[in-house]
């Protein structure tokens, strides 16, 4: 249960708990010393005020240095709160985005509140108690020992029992805490998911099934909880009959053994102090195997290999493929395609899962496990960071909950000037002034903006990021006709000074592009303007033609 590893993530943490089993330590002095006053009061019946005046000022001191070993707690508990949580944060972000692809939103969530609340506990309680449990009896054993020998030797022998009993469930609970957490992520994986897709679920009517689903994950969570619940009572009973059975056997001997009252009366009141840090110990020590369940899923984060990303200059950006092969699974999405994007507007477009949204991904770094090449500028993109030199827009981009100021200012520190010519080029800048300007509230995720608006506002900060790369995958999905023209407007403009990738669904947004890309099933099959890709009479004409008329019947 003393994880080096662990305690060693936190050394900050360590001189508070060296604080902390001192202070205990001094308390448990503090009550040996007004224990022994109590004694002599009953048995040599003089110096009463003496010995009353010492057990006051026991008491006062025992009160400050455990009000001190408290403070030591919060403080190491603190820390650790702080520094795990910061730990796992920056190595989500030094992940990237790509950290979706191996945990869930829901498991991520739980360890970094539920997962390392736990952990509070094994630092703050567990390990100095821990420590102050194998100082305590020894202590106790020095001072009855000048007493009475066999009497302080059978308390001491009795300590360890509560440790072997605790050693003897480990193996078994640490399976069963192992399962409950995975069962408790697992919980809260399909309670996040289904509160997002409420809507979605009241649509179809399918909330019912749905409910009777997580009800019968809520029992399975239940009989798993009750279980862990039973073991802890059943090892806090055997750790009871084993302090008490120790405690009584060791009075036994003094009153067996010891011919002098003041020694006798010492031993009884003091011999339950040798088993009350080990009993305590025993009831931190779940709550502790619980954290430390945790702990093996945080390492498992923490300690992931993540390639430095190398921090490069780049004057000049261009974008390259050359064979380039990616799989999600060993199936391959991508096989072994080549482009090159060096100004202007470049489109890709072809069937839905034909691989478009993928290039996009790879791009944007958010795996980095594929085949051939994939440069940035020279640069292999999986070596670098291209976060300076490209910004992502999709259907996917999120609005914070807060002003609107507040989520421009994420991409640049800009004067509010400047946030108002980007919102007048994407045509809303009369909108925003309508609900108050650069203060209007945004809703989380923009819930209270339509499709269309909500879009233009994401380009707006996209633009005010002034990035030479931008990578727009089916920015313009979903939304009324009006914004769609007014983004591809502010597009086809941007391309002018910037290279723009355009991944549309709509083939008619594209036709003054500088070059297309035509992708069938993971292959580009065909490539050139608009023009010569019709002459080809090919995928991208019939595509063309198709939508074509579809926008006609419609119409």
């Amino acid at each position: 249960m003393i994880n080096k590893k662990l305690l060693f993530s936190v050394k900050e943490s360590i001189p508070y708990i060296k604080k902390n089993v001192m202070y205990q330590w001094i308390g448990l002095i503090c009550n040996v010393c007004s224990t022994a006053c109590l004694c002599l009061i009953i048995t040599k019946q003089d110096n009463y005020f003496l010995y009353i005046g010492m057990i006051l000022v026991c008491l006062i001191i025992r009160y400050i240095v455990n009000q001190k070993a408290i403070e030591m707690s919060y403080s190491s508990s603190h820390i650790v709160k702080e520094t795990l949580r910061t730990q796992l944060y920056k190595k989500l972000s030094k992940i990237g985005i790509g950290y979706t692809n191996k945990w869930s939103t829901a498991e991520i969530v739980q360890l970094s509140t539920e997962g390392i609340e736990q952990l509070e506990t094994y630092f703050a309680s567990y390990i100095p108690q821990f420590f102050y449990s194998l100082i305590a009896p020894m202590t106790l054993f020095i001072v009855i020992s000048f007493m009475n020998f066999k009497a302080a030797l059978v308390l001491l022998v009795c300590v360890p029992l509560i440790p072997m009993s605790i050693v003897f469930v480990q193996k078994f609970a640490k399976r069963l805490l192992n399962r409950y957490w995975g069962q408790y992520t697992k919980l809260g994986d399909s309670f996040l998911e289904n509160l997002q897709g409420l809507t979605t679920l009241k649509i179809y009517e399918a909330d019912g099934y749905y409910h009777k689903k997580m009800n019968v994950e809520s029992e399975n969570f239940r009989k798993i909880t009750m279980r862990v619940l039973t073991m802890q009572l059943n090892s806090i009973t055997v750790m009871d009959l084993v302090a008490y059975g120790g405690s009584a056997l060791g009075i036994v001997f003094a009153l067996t053994s010891s011919q002098d009252l003041f020694q006798t009366l010492f031993i009884i009141l003091i011999s339950a102090e040798f088993f009350i840090p080990m009993r305590q110990l025993g009831s931190y020590f779940h709550i502790a195997m619980n954290g430390m369940a945790a702990s093996d899923k945080l390492f498992g984060i923490l300690e992931m290999e993540t390639e430095e990303k190398q921090e490069v200059d780049l004057k000049d950006c261009f974008l390259s493929a050359s064979n380039l092969h990616f799989g999600y699974t060993d199936q391959e999405v991508l096989h072994g395609i080549n482009f090159k994007a060096h100004n202007g507007m470049i489109g890709f477009v072809g069937e839905s899962g034909s691989g478009k949204s993928t290039i996009a991904s790879l791009l944007m770094g958010q795996y980095s496990n594929y085949r051939g090449e994939l440069k940035l500028s020279g640069y292999e993109i999986k070596d670098i960071n291209v976060y300076p030199y490209m910004t992502l827009v999709s259907l996917e981009s999120y609005l914070f909950s807060g002003s609107l100021r507040d989520n421009l200012a994420m991409a640049k520190d800009v004067s509010d000037k400047e946030m108002n010519i980007v919102l007048e080029k994407v045509g809303i800048f009369d909108y925003v002034n309508e609900q108050g300007g650069l203060d209007m509230r945004i809703l989380e995720g923009g819930k209270n903006l339509s499709g269309g608006q909500r879009q233009r506002l994401v380009l707006a900060r996209a633009l005010l990021k002034d990035s030479p790369i931008y990578i727009m995958d089916e920015a313009t999905s979903n939304i009324d006709v009006e914004s769609e023209n007014k983004i591809m407007e502010v597009l086809y403009e941007l391309s002018k000074e910037k290279l723009v990738l355009c991944i549309s669904h709509r083939l008619a947004n594209l036709i003054h592009a500088d070059a297309i890309y035509c992708l069938k099933d993971g292959d580009i099959v065909e490539s050139g303007t608009h023009e010569g890709l019709l002459q080809q009479n090919g995928v991208y004409c019939e595509l063309f033609n198709t939508q074509k008329e579809l926008e006609r019947y419609g119409a």
